[in-house]
C-alpha cells in the first residue's frame, strides 16, 4: 500500500498529514522543520510520495531529503491543478488556498464553492462551477483578534478562546470573547449571504482549527472539515506525483 506525506506548515503549526491510499490515517504536529524530524518521518511511515504546502520560511534542507527520499513535490504557482487561477498575478496566492480550492474542485465539482479557511488568518477562497479561483478576501483569525486586543491596550488580557459564549458579556474576559467569536461568526455568515445573492448551486466548505469554537454560532449550513487541506494536498500530489 503507497503512503503519501502531506506537509502543511502554517503561521500557527506545522502538520503532516499520513495516507494510506486514498484514505487519511493520522495527523501529526510536528515539534520542528529539521532532518531529523522528517527523516524520523521517512523511518517510520516509509513514504512513496510526499508534497508540501509552506507559506513561512522553512528549513529549505527538508525538500532536499524528502526529493531523495520520496516523489517530492512543493506547492507553488507552477504545480499542476485542477482549476484555472484568471486572477492578477497568480503567482502570488498562498500555497494553502491552492491546497483549499484543489480540495473543492476534487469533491464538489461543478458547483460554485466558498472555502473558508480558519488559521491564523480567516480566507474567503471562492471557486466557481468552471473551476475557475476567482478570489475571495482575507482577515484577522481568532488569535490574531485576541492577541491584537491585549497588545493595542493598555489593560485588556490575553486570553484564551472558546466556544461557550453569552451574547452579553457580565465581565472583561466574556466581552472580549463574545466580541471576537461572535464578530467572526457574524462576519462569515455576512460573506456567505453576499455570496449567495450572486451565486446559484452554491456550496460552503469550512475548515481549519478555529471550527470548533465557530461551528456552532454560524447561522448558514455549511460542510465542516478540519482536515480539507489535507485531502486538497493529497489531491493535488496525484496529479503532480504520478
Amino acid at each position: 500500500m503507497s503512503t503519501t506525506l502531506c506537509f502543511d506548515f502554517g503561521n500557527t503549526r506545522k502538520k503532516v498529514a499520513v495516507f494510506h491510499e486514498a484514505e487519511m490515517k493520522e495527523v501529526i504536529v510536528l515539534p520542528d522543520d529539521s532532518t531529523k524530524t522528517i527523516q524520523s518521518l521517512i523511518d517510520q511511515f516509509h513514504p512513496a510520495k510526499s508534497i508540501l504546502s509552506s507559506v513561512i520560511e522553512h528549513n529549505t534542507a527538508i525538500e532536499e531529503l524528502l526529493a531523495t527520499k520520496t516523489k517530492f513535490h512543493k506547492l507553488n504557482h507552477l504545480t499542476k491543478i485542477s482549476f484555472t487561477t484568471p486572477v492578477g498575478k497568480p503567482e502570488t496566492i498562498g500555497a494553502d488556498r491552492l491546497a483549499l480550492s484543489a480540495a473543492a474542485v476534487y469533491y464538489y465539482p461543478k458547483k460554485n464553492n466558498l472555502v473558508i479557511g480558519l488559521g491564523t488568518c480567516i480566507t474567503y477562497n471562492f471557486i466557481n462551477k468552471y473551476h475557475e479561483f476567482i478570489g475571495g478576501a482575507i482577515s484577522p483569525g481568532m488569535e490574531m483578534r485576541l492577541k491584537a486586543l491585549n497588545y493595542y491596550t493598555a489593560r485588556l488580557p490575553l486570553i484564551k478562546a472558546d466556544s461557550n459564549i453569552p451574547l452579553i458579556g457580565y465581565d472583561t474576559n466574556t466581552n472580549i470573547l463574545t466580541g471576537v467569536v461572535l464578530g467572526m461568526a457574524k462576519e462569515i455568515d455576512g460573506f456567505i449571504d453576499a455570496y449567495k445573492e450572486k451565486f446559484r448551486n452554491f456550496n460552503v466548505l469550512l475548515t481549519g482549527g478555529d471550527i470548533a469554537y465557530l461551528g456552532s454560532h454560524l447561522k448558514n449550513k455549511i460542510f465542516a472539515d478540519p482536515d480539507l487541506i489535507f485531502k486538497g494536498l493529497y489531491a493535488i500530489s496525484k496529479v503532480n506525483n504520478p
